[in-house]
């Protein structure tokens, strides 16, 4: 019998063989930071290249692209679709939608849904009209999950990725990660670092995946209990803390309110945002902007 693919193989499989960042004009901004003792990242368009420039979720074009490749996902986790015409990708999409405006009711500003959740909901829908065969475990959902992010967001690590986490590493700084995030981001590093994020280095209670408390950047929850955990990890400070972001609003902006030294990582025409035309972004300025990510060497 042949090996099971595992979850970080499927990521593997669809990454493509020679991903590189697209230029994105920008010049660096580097200075020394004095005093910095942890470094927070961010991982979708930071750590990681990612085809669509964020996680997928971001990302609610169904089209007929979509629709064939949510198909293809279902069908290589092991489920029978019985219909051809039922728009699957669009179902997908309405449930996310649904859940973040149930989320929005109960008072929360920019809503994560947890996606094995939602693809509960959508093959629960599929066997209630009986468009579906297949049994619905929590190691179908997982694989059915992986099947589509891997599809509709080819992902690869950032050039210098494992260069410049070994270096903070070896000035004595922990490491963190805040993200908009599910179950099967930390399985990327496991698909291209080769290990889980704390075997590379991250420390397990700075690391906050944003599906794991139903709240998403841009909102300041995820980086509020950052600066909470950080200051029980050693007593640290958030202006002893740099946080490293691709997008103007998700992750300097929050970040910044809340204190910590930031910079923006323009590394990646795919997914820098700039956010020019965001009001609450006018006045915002990162401390440093890095189009190579082992800039950051020179600036810790």
């Amino acid at each position: 019998m042949p090996a099971k693919t595992t979850l970080p193989e499927i990521f593997r499989e669809f990454s493509p063989a020679e991903m590189t960042p697209e230029p994105t004009g920008q010049k660096p901004v580097l200075k020394k930071l004095p005093g910095i003792k942890a470094v927070l990242f961010d991982v979708y368009g930071t750590l990681m290249q990612s085809g669509v420039g964020d996680i997928s979720l971001a990302e609610e074009k169904a089209g007929e692209g979509r629709e064939k490749l949510i198909r293809e996902a279902i069908s290589a986790a092991g489920f029978t679709l019985l219909d051809r015409k039922t728009p699957i990708a669009e179902l997908f999409h309405d449930t996310i939608r649904a859940e973040q405006d149930i989320r929005r009711e109960q008072g929360v500003d920019f809503p994560e849904v947890d996606i094995l959740g939602v693809w509960e909901d959508l093959i629960g829908q599929l066997e209630a009209y009986e468009l579906i065969r297949g049994r619905a475990t929590k190691a179908s959902l997982r694989n059915v999950a992986v099947h589509y992010e891997a599809r509709v967001n080819a992902a690869a690590p950032m050039p210098g990725v494992t260069e410049t986490l070994e270096g903070i590493l070896d000035k004595s700084l922990p490491l963190g990660i805040v993200s908009n995030a599910q179950f099967f981001t930390p399985l990327l590093f496991e698909a291209f670092l080769e290990g889980a994020p704390m075997d590379v280095g991250f420390e397990d209670m700075l690391c906050i995946w944003s599906y794991e408390h139903t709240v998403a950047k841009p909102s300041t929850k995820l980086f509020e209990l950052a600066a909470e955990r950080l200051q029980a990890y050693g007593g640290i400070e958030p202006e002893q803390v740099l946080y490293i972001g691709n997008d103007m609003r998700n992750d300097v902006m929050p970040a910044a309110k809340l204190g910590f030294k930031t910079a923006l990582f323009a590394g990646d025409a795919r997914s820098l945002r700039l956010r020019k035309d965001d009001a609450d972004c006018k006045e915002v300025e990162p401390d440093l902007v890095i189009t190579e990510l082992e800039q950051l060497l020179e600036c810790v």
